[in-house]
């Protein structure tokens, strides 16, 4: 089973995509973790390149391919194999933040977007992603204290069109997406989560 967590910023996906992780591996389920961009030398290498705050300039059509190259590697080297072995493989981000950050965020075309996507990933879907919903003001506001990346440090236009975005794709294939509301306590959102997979794994 592949699972991806997808969500704005602030919104607390990587802390559900790491205990739902050990919550499945304390049930004895053969889990494995990782992330985007990174999860691979050449992915922490990029992943350098695409959040740090720098001097360094990057238009959005070669931020598009850097976090293509990163999946790419990513889904041939991690992802696929552990699928193979019958794990099941939680994804911190995946392609859908391409289509929401790139696409609905920078402006540049979807269908471009789709069409590396379906390259990068070798036409490789999650089998659920689960969408931690919350306003873009609440989410930036969690990560005040945080030392700001590329992303954190846009405007909050650019923000409310990369929540309307994850709005907008999970419409489009709501047998994959769960939306869950973002601003409950973290157990509850945990068991939810867990609920959720534990009754696709039964299956």
């Amino acid at each position: 089973m592949f699972i991806t967590f997808e969500g704005c910023e602030g919104c607390g996906k990587s802390t559900q995509a790491k205990l739902l992780h050990k919550g499945l591996l304390k049930l004895g389920i053969d889990t494995l973790f990782t992330m985007e961009p990174g999860g691979t030398p050449l992915g922490s290498s990029i992943r350098k390149l695409l959040k740090v705050r720098q001097n360094l300039a990057i238009n959005p059509e070669a931020e598009l391919l850097l976090f293509a190259a990163c999946r790419a590697q990513l889904v041939r080297d991690i992802i696929r194999p552990a699928l193979n072995t019958n794990r099941v493989v939680i994804c911190d981000r995946f392609a859908d933040s391409t289509v929401v950050y790139q696409g609905y965020g920078r402006g540049l075309d979807l269908n471009t977007i789709y069409f590396i996507n379906d390259i990068a990933t070798d036409r490789l879907k999650p089998d659920i992603t689960f969408l931690l919903d919350v306003e873009p003001d609440i989410g930036l506001e969690r990560k005040r204290n945080i030392h700001l990346d590329r992303f954190d440090a846009e405007d909050i236009n650019f923000h409310s069109r990369i929540r309307n975005g994850y709005l907008s794709e999970a419409k489009k294939d709501p047998s994959r997406w769960r939306i869950i509301n973002a601003l409950q306590p973290i157990p509850r959102i945990r068991k939810i989560i867990l609920e959720i997979v534990l009754k696709m794994v039964d299956k």
